[in-house]
C-alpha cells in the first residue's frame, strides 16, 4: 500500500531533527495547519496528511472495519511515520486526532518525542463524576440528525464548533469542509470521535505532552482539558485566549507562540 497516497501526506521545511506532524480534526483535512505550519519550516521537517476519508486522501483505501473506531486512524498515524523514518516526531494532534496520537504514541513511543493536544477530549459524554461536555442524549440526537439531514447538520454545527459568530468566515470555511466529504465516511468518522472513551488511555502515555486549551470551547470545555492534562503521566496545561475549538484558524498566532514555548524552538 502506498501509504503516503492514501494519506496525502506532504513534507515541507528543511532537515533536521525532530519533524512535526500536524493532525487535523474530524471533517477536516490538513488546510486546517496553513496559518500555523508554516512557522515551523525554517528550522524542521513539517509533516502535513489528511485522514482517509477526507481532503485529499485515497478514498479507495476506506475500509468501514478499520475505520469504525479511533483505533484505525492511530494505526494510520504509525505507518505514516513508519514510511517517512524522520525519527521521533512532536506530533501535534487538534481535537479528535488528540486522542488518536495517544493511541499511536501508547502504541508505539518510540515514533513520538512529544505530544501536542489541542482542544483534547477522551469523552464527550458526561459521565458519573466526569463532565465531557454533552449528555448521552445529546449526542444521540447529534448522530441522528447527521444521518438524516448531513447537510443542514453541516451548516448548524460549523459556526457552533468554530465559535467566532464576529467571524462568520470562519464558520462558512468550516461548513464548506465538512460538506466536502463523504456523508457515509463522515457519519462513522462521528460515531468513532463521539462515543469513544479514552481515558483509561491517558495514564498509559509515556510521552511528554502540551495541553492546549481555549478559554471557551463548546466541544471540549476548559474542563476537559484540564482533566486530560492531570490523567497524562507528564503533561503541561495552557490556556489561549482564545474562543472555540479551532485556535488553529481563529487564533494560529497564540496556537504557534505556546507551542514554540512549550519546546523551546
Amino acid at each position: 500500500m502506498d501509504v503516503r497516497a492514501r494519506n496525502n501526506v506532504t513534507v515541507s521545511g528543511r532537515d533536521g531533527a525532530p519533524a512535526i506532524v500536524f493532525s487535523h480534526g474530524f471533517g477536516c483535512d490538513q488546510s486546517m495547519w496553513r496559518f500555523v505550519a508554516p512557522a515551523f519550516e525554517d528550522d524542521h521537517p513539517v509533516v502535513l496528511f489528511d485522514h482517509v476519508g477526507n481532503g485529499a486522501s485515497d478514498v479507495t483505501t476506506y475500509d468501514p472495519r478499520r475505520y469504525g473506531t479511533l483505533d484505525g486512524y492511530a494505526r494510520d498515524v504509525v505507518e505514516i511515520l513508519d514510511e517517512l523514518d524522520l525519527g521521533p516526531v512532536v506530533f501535534v494532534g487538534h481535537s479528535v486526532s488528540a486522542m488518536i496520537g495517544v493511541l499511536a504514541a501508547i502504541d508505539r513511543p518510540d515514533l513520538f518525542d512529544r505530544l501536542v493536544l489541542v482542544g483534547p477530549s477522551p469523552r464527550y459524554i458526561d459521565d458519573d463524576g466526569y463532565h465531557g461536555g454533552f449528555t448521552a442524549d445529546e449526542i444521540d440526537e447529534l448522530l441522528e440528525t447527521m444521518d438524516g439531514n448531513y447537510l443542514g447538520w453541516s451548516q448548524a454545527m460549523a459556526p457552533a464548533i468554530m465559535g467566532n459568530p464576529d467571524r462568520p468566515e470562519l464558520g462558512e470555511e468550516l461548513t464548506e469542509l465538512f460538506c466536502r466529504t463523504d456523508p457515509a465516511m463522515s457519519r462513522r468518522f462521528a460515531r468513532a470521535t463521539f462515543l469513544s472513551d479514552n481515558r483509561a488511555d491517558l495514564p498509559r502515555v509515556r510521552t511528554p505532552a502540551l495541553v492546549l486549551q481555549c478559554r471557551e470551547d463548546a466541544i471540549a470545555p476548559a474542563v476537559v482539558g484540564r482533566y486530560v492534562a492531570e490523567h497524562l503521566p507528564d503533561a503541561h496545561l495552557t490556556y489561549l485566549d482564545a474562543v472555540g475549538h479551532c485556535p488553529n484558524l481563529s487564533a494560529p498566532d497564540q496556537v504557534v507562540v505556546a507551542v514554540r514555548e512549550y519546546l523551546g524552538w
